[in-house]
């Protein structure tokens, strides 16, 4: 570790991640937005879906000021973010067979929709299961995920896959296995996880991808703006209720 606060050496390493999204991913965020757009336009739904602190990015897209209107998250219930108690339940959760199916089975997802499923490893039974049972009912997948763990790592899944292996496209975050960026001769375990700030920026560079796919096409965007500016509860009402039959969160 270089002479740098750590302050200093983790935006460095932060930075340096997104350059290479921002370089070595750019075909498949034009993929991934194109496929968004046209899921749009064929009057499909769209849903994101991540446990854990992965969740924490899926959130980030949905009722989100500049975002996409028609983005809705779906929930497992225990394993959306960092709020169940105790907390190692919810990664216990993500390793539990015939979850993914069940939570499936009473959501509105359905063919034609897209599913963005965010998982850092990929190799627990929850996104593996939820990749594979979504594409079953004819929904597009997207896999947001670091590549590196399905040759690092074991998978935990009964099928010895990850979720990379059951995705229409997959994004690479390029997070190390371990998500910490940081080590100190004097502290015990390497620290500073970027897994977030990468993640949550590649999904909104697939979203900004594809808004900008739809208004070339001539279709209108479905964007929500800021309830804190003047006039954006009534721009957001109108474009809710516009799209009402493909927003869930509103209900």
């Amino acid at each position: 570790m270089s002479d740098r606060a750590p302050a200093g050496q983790f935006l460095d390493a932060a930075i340096g991640l997104l350059r290479r999204v921002r370089d070595e991913e750019a075909d498949s965020i034009t993929a991934a937005g194109t496929l968004l757009a046209d899921t749009v336009e064929n009057g499909g739904r769209l849903f994101a879906f991540g446990a854990g602190h992965s969740s924490l990015a899926a959130q980030d897209l949905v009722y989100r000021a500049g975002g996409l209107a028609l983005m809705n998250l779906l929930a497992v219930p225990g394993v959306v973010g960092v709020d169940v108690m105790p907390a190692p339940l919810g990664s216990a959760l993500e390793r539990v067979d015939g979850l993914a199916s069940a939570v499936l089975d009473s959501s509105p997802l359905r063919e034609g929709d897209a599913l963005l499923i965010i998982s850092l490893s990929g190799r627990n039974a929850l996104p593996v299961e939820m990749a594979m049972s979504a594409r079953a009912l004819g929904v597009k997948v997207i896999g947001v995920t670091s590549v590196a763990y399905a040759s690092e790592t074991k998978s935990r899944h009964a099928s010895g896959t990850y979720l990379k292996d059951h995705c229409d496209l997959v994004l690479d975050s390029k997070i190390a296995v371990g998500d910490a960026e940081l080590t100190l001769d004097n502290v015990p375990a390497p620290f500073a996880p970027a897994s977030t700030v990468v993640t949550s920026a590649l999904l909104q560079a697939v979203m900004a991808t594809t808004a900008a796919a739809l208004a070339d096409r001539g279709v209108e965007p479905p964007l929500l703006r800021s309830g804190n500016v003047d006039g954006g509860h009534d721009w957001n009402g109108r474009v809710m209720e516009r799209y009402r039959d493909r927003i869930f969160y509103r209900h």
